[in-house]
């Protein structure tokens, strides 16, 4: 066992089986042992690969989306661009230089990343020196004012609750307890009632396993209520589907699948976002766009026409590359398909470009 593993072990010990969510909270964010607090994961020394990461295009991109919503609704000023979970700063860097030519924007904007990691924070800094930003731990610290924000890869690393429907009714909740030997082990807890599930027993069967994950659907009812107040766009970019169904925890330990119960706090842990819910949540105070898929969101931007005109200055393994990422971004057998992209805006507001009704 690791030092965290003791430590949760200590924990089950004293208080009995925790549930998924409360395990991956400790994996990712605990103040010594977590896996964003203690490292940089990001790229090919990493665990994964982001898409700012794999080509400059997908900030540039996402940029020019935001910024034209933000021209759509008469260049408010100032007005807040917030990223949450930035990354290396990798997307915000990428998304400021292709808006410095959008006349009034840079002047208008107000610069704040959302993130808890140190490390990473050091990270950002680097990435964005020369441009004036500040960070918040969560979106609440971050001042009123129109709203203008991308969350890439953000909500798939938000704690889940697992749960698997019972052959007697109800639903078994997933937790992490111990073996006989000792180890961390998944169990189910015995059978209740969840009311957050009564609309899936229709659609599910006995075994089947449903994923909660509270802190996204409040994240999105949280952006949606602000866009509401003051205006602004959200873009949401992660990989997942309309609504739950599986098991879709994973970990990922140098770019290969892990076991998420081994050394605890050295695997990145995620989960496929269920954009249902996030949609739901947001419903309430803002209109939202169709999900679109990553790639198709891209190619409706200008993607392959940006594409070629970077290509024009590539050849050899440079220009093989190139090609490689347009291709990984877009493709529906990369991550054209699996990653999705949902838009935020107040009701009645023009959706960003790239997005539909």
């Amino acid at each position: 066992m690791n030092a965290l593993a003791r430590l949760l072990a200590e924990r089950i010990r004293a208080g009995g089986p925790i549930p998924l969510a409360d395990f991956m909270g400790e994996c990712l964010m605990h103040p010594e042992h977590g896996y964003y607090s203690t490292r940089d994961p990001f790229g090919a020394a990493g665990d994964f690969t982001t898409a700012p990461e794999i080509s400059q295009m997908f900030g540039e991109l996402c940029g020019l989306s935001l910024a034209q919503a933000w021209l759509d609704q008469g260049a408010p000023s100032p007005f807040r661009l917030v990223e949450l979970g930035p990354g290396r700063g990798t997307l915000m860097a990428d998304l400021l230089r292709a808006t410095k030519g959008v006349p009034g924007f840079h002047a208008a904007m107000r610069l704040h990343l959302v993130e808890a990691s140190p490390t990473l924070r050091e990270a950002q800094r680097k990435a964005l020196r020369g441009h004036d930003a500040t960070w918040h731990a969560s979106l609440s610290e971050v001042p009123e004012g129109p709203l203008f924000l991308i969350a890439n890869e953000f909500f798939d690393a938000l704690p889940i609750r697992q749960f698997q429907r019972a052959v007697e009714g109800g639903w078994c909740e997933r937790l992490v307890g111990l073996s006989d030997g000792g180890a961390l082990a998944f169990g189910l807890a015995r059978p209740a009632p969840v009311a957050a599930l009564a609309h899936r027993e229709a659609d599910t069967r006995p075994g089947d396993i449903v994923e909660l994950c509270p802190a996204a659907a409040a994240i999105a009812g949280e952006i949606a209520a602000r866009l509401r107040a003051d205006g602004g766009a959200a873009l949401i970019i992660d990989y997942g589907d309309w609504r739950s169904l599986g098991d879709t925890l994973q970990a990922l330990r140098g770019h290969a699948p892990a076991d998420p119960l081994a050394a605890p706090g050295t695997a990145d842990l995620t989960a496929h976002v269920d954009f249902e819910a996030l949609a739901q949540t947001a419903r309430a105070h803002a209109d939202i766009s169709r999900l679109t898929p990553q790639g198709v969101f891209l190619e409706r931007l200008g993607l392959t026409a940006r594409a070629q005109a970077l290509a024009k200055g590539l050849a050899g393994e440079a220009l093989t590359a190139h090609v490689a990422a347009h291709r990984r971004l877009a493709h529906p057998e990369e991550m054209g398909r699996l990653f999705k992209v949902l838009a935020v805006v107040p009701k009645g507001a023009p959706l960003p470009p790239g997005v539909e009704r």
